[in-house]
């Protein structure tokens, strides 16, 4: 895997349409919309804009497990954004998230209307609105925070880095792929000791930090991203895997994982999600 080509970066760089793998014909070096398009707006006041990628999960499982407790002014409409195709790129979207990334949130309770953006950001916004899963007590919150932005710092050398070189680049190149195997390993080293001595990852309490974390890394050490658990040698960190597996047998979070889904078995597929009746009677095997 070796790279044997010299590249040498030209005074100003150029963007060439087309260069960059997979996800090609959605990179762009500007922002904006590309084309009118308005958002669908269903009955609930809660309005989720998402996939199911590793972000999209962490906020239909923290919606799924606000409904779990009980609280029902938690329900949402979910409705589904295919960013392969650049739905992100519509006129409506870039108003709710002038990023252009999933997923996005509308929250019409409020006068006006609040949008949020960035997945991590809409955890602590439903957290603190609803008041659950994020600690009262100002030292576990502390520590729930600080992990929270552990992930959404440290998951972008996990995407954008592994991901990208080890699964979507149009060619192996051996130090990119050496250089974050390297960090997602360390990462992976980080919570298997944390996780050691923590049942969560903020103490005893399951909470926002846990939400954003387990759909990257619980997904990576089961191999459900990248199809890399034998690459990193997943097996060896067991305190993640312990985590990973309770969690894994939430009913919410097993809901959650299904919300904006459009692939794998069709009983696992909600592609919307405007009921909590959708999971019986709208997954794909059903349609």
């Amino acid at each position: 895997m070796s790279d044997n080509t010299t590249y040498t970066p030209p005074r100003v760089w150029k963007w060439e349409p087309g260069n960059g793998g997979k996800f090609a014909n959605i990179n762009r070096p500007i922002a904006g919309a590309t084309h009118e398009k308005a958002l669908p707006v269903g009955k609930h006041p809660l309005q989720l804009y998402s996939l199911a990628t590793p972000n999209g999960v962490k906020v239909t499982v923290m919606l799924e497990e606000l409904l779990e407790q009980g609280i029902k002014q938690a329900e949402y409409d979910a409705h589904l954004i295919q960013i392969g195709e650049g739905d992100q790129f519509g006129s409506g979207f870039v108003e709710v998230n002038p990023n252009s990334k999933i997923p996005a949130l509308m929250d019409h309770s409020t006068t006006p209307p609040q949008r949020v953006f960035e997945s991590g950001a809409i955890l602590l916004y439903l957290a603190e609105k609803f008041g659950a899963f994020l600690p009262n007590d100002p030292a576990k919150r502390t520590e729930c925070l600080s992990w929270l932005f552990w992930q959404m710092g440290s998951a972008p050398m996990l995407g954008g880095g592994f991901g990208h070189f080890y699964a979507y680049a149009p060619e192996k190149y051996q130090y990119p792929i050496d250089r974050y195997t390297m960090e997602v390993k360390r990462q992976l080293d980080v919570l298997d000791r944390h996780l050691a001595d923590n049942r969560f990852m903020a103490g005893d309490e399951y909470t926002i930090a846990d939400m954003a974390i387990h759909p990257w890394y619980g997904a990576l050490v089961k191999n459900r991203v990248y199809e890399a658990a034998e690459f990193l040698e997943a097996h060896t960190y067991q305190n993640v895997l312990r985590w990973t597996e309770e969690i894994d047998a939430r009913p919410a979070v097993q809901r959650g994982r299904m919300v904006n889904r459009t692939w794998g078995e069709p009983n696992e597929q909600l592609h919307e999600r405007h009921d909590a009746s959708d999971f019986i009677n709208k997954t794909e095997d059903k349609r």
